[in-house]
């Protein structure tokens, strides 16, 4: 049986002295996981549409449940992003955390577009790396189920709660801050306001809003540390990306 879909490529592994098996996240169908033959050969065909962060469109077999790529065509592969270290490390951790929460053989059109909005704003736009990790991280937890609740103090009731119960999901008020054993991120009216705005916002629009630069790097934090407590793990390619900082 054969299958034509467009992917993203999230990973890839050597299978063998020439072949090597891709991670794909499609649209229609989820995650894929399927074999290149002779992907590691000098002047293969698959080696620009099947290398990591490459999006394209791919013809697959399927044989006893094993997928095979018999043809492979870039739709882009983001030439910014690859010049740039630093946002090419940023791009391989939204790789990494969507290959985590991506389900096998489900549709999943919401992540795709969100890695690849993401992607593109990297290298299109050239956007700020902070702006656009926060919202990848913040709006891959919602996607993944653990889309948090950010309206007054789930204790109380307080309209003006200034904490984030990271494992909760939840925010805390300053008299209420002690009735919960999660773990607890502050949290401004200002860096509220743009979580509000990514969990809840027009997925085209990921990207309108605007915050100053002390708040921004306030919520890259709290957001990263957000989806890690929720993943309850963490991601070398992060470990990588903020290294190259130090």
């Amino acid at each position: 049986m054969y299958l034509t879909t467009q992917a993203l490529v999230l990973r890839v592994t050597d299978y063998n002295d020439s072949d090597a098996l891709i991670t794909l996240l499609t649209r229609e169908h989820g995650k894929l996981t399927a074999k290149a033959r002779g992907l590691r050969r000098k002047r293969s065909p698959l080696v620009a549409p099947c290398q990591l962060l490459a999006y394209g469109s791919f013809t697959l077999f399927e044989y006893k449940g094993m997928y095979t790529i018999n043809e492979a065509n870039t739709i882009e592969l983001f030439r910014a992003l690859r010049d740039d270290l630093t946002r090419l490390a940023l791009g391989t951790y939204f790789a990494q955390v969507a290959d985590t929460v991506a389900r096998e053989e489900l549709e999943d059109p919401e992540l795709l577009s969100l890695v690849l909005n993401c992607l593109y704003g990297l290298s299109g736009l050239g956007l700020p790396e902070e702006k656009v990790k926060a919202v990848f991280e913040l709006r891959c937890a919602c996607i993944a189920g653990y889309t948090p609740e950010l309206y007054g103090c789930h204790v109380c009731g307080s309209l003006s709660p200034c904490l984030l119960d990271l494992s909760g999901g939840a925010l805390l008020c300053g008299d209420c801050r002690d009735k919960s054993n999660g773990i607890r991120s502050p949290v401004s009216p200002t860096v509220l306001d743009a979580m509000r705005y990514i969990v809840y916002c027009d997925p085209k629009k990921l990207f309108a809003f605007m915050i100053g630069p002390k708040d921004m790097e306030v919520l890259a934090s709290v957001t990263e540390a957000y989806l890690i407590t929720q993943l309850e793990r963490g991601f070398p390619t992060l470990d990588f990306y903020k290294s190259l900082y130090v």
